[in-house]
C-alpha cells in the first residue's frame, strides 16, 4: 500500500452560480476599480461564500472531510446579497466584501454543524468567528484611500440580489501567478 503525502490546499464555499447576481457584483468591482485605489479584484469566476478555509489538506484526510461533510443535512435556501463593507473597517480595508441580508443564518448553521466535525479530524478551531461574506477585492496600498472610502460608504445599502443555494463544494485551490484557480473536489446537495 502506497501513501500519498501531497496536500491540497482547500476551502469549502457556497458559489455564486447566478450569471445575474455575479454579473452585478462584477459591476460593482468595476466602480472599487475607478476609484484608482491599489486593489486586486477577485476573478469572476472565483467568486464564493467561503464556508470554511480548510489550508493545506493531506488526500487521506481529504476523504474524511468528504465524508463529514456527507452528513450536512440543508434545505436550499435563499441567500440575498446587499451592501458593500471592508475588513477590518472601511477606514481601514484590507479585504472589500459584499454582504448578505439573506441566508446568513444559514450558512452560520451549516458551519456551526461542520465545525465541530472538522476538530475531530484534528483541524484547529476557526479563531475569527463565522462572518458569511462575498470578498470581491483585496486591498494593496493605501493609495486612494479615500476614494475608496468613499465608494464604499456609496455602495454600503446597495442590493445585489439573490439566488438560490442548492450545494455546498469542498474546493481546491492552486495558487498560481495571475491569481488562485479553483476547482470543486466535491459537492453536497441541498436536500
Amino acid at each position: 500500500m502506497t501513501v500519498s503525502f501531497e496536500k491540497i490546499r482547500s476551502f469549502i464555499s457556497v458559489d455564486i452560480t447566478d450569471n445575474v447576481l455575479l454579473q452585478k457584483i462584477v459591476d460593482s468591482q468595476a466602480e472599487l476599480s475607478r476609484t484608482g485605489a491599489d486593489i486586486k479584484l477577485v476573478e469572476p469566476e472565483n467568486i464564493h461564500a467561503t464556508v470554511r478555509f480548510l489550508g493545506e489538506v493531506s488526500t487521506s484526510l481529504m476523504d474524511q472531510v468528504k465524508n463529514e461533510l456527507a452528513q450536512i443535512v440543508f434545505h436550499p435556501f435563499p441567500m440575498e446579497l446587499r451592501g458593500v463593507g471592508a475588513f477590518p473597517s472601511p477606514h481601514r480595508p484590507n479585504v472589500l466584501w459584499v454582504g448578505m441580508s439573506k441566508g446568513d443564518k444559514d450558512l452560520q448553521k451549516i458551519f456551526s454543524e461542520l465545525e465541530p466535525r472538522l476538530r475531530g479530524l484534528g483541524f484547529p478551531g476557526e479563531k475569527r468567528g463565522f462572518s458569511p461574506h462575498i470578498t470581491v477585492a483585496r486591498v494593496k496600498s493605501d493609495r486612494n484611500r479615500e476614494a475608496l472610502f468613499s465608494a464604499i460608504a456609496d455602495m454600503t445599502d446597495k442590493e445585489f440580489g439573490s439566488m438560490s443555494v442548492e450545494s455546498i463544494r469542498l474546493k481546491k485551490s492552486v495558487l498560481a501567478p495571475k491569481g488562485p484557480i479553483y476547482s470543486t473536489i466535491h459537492e453536497l446537495r441541498a436536500k
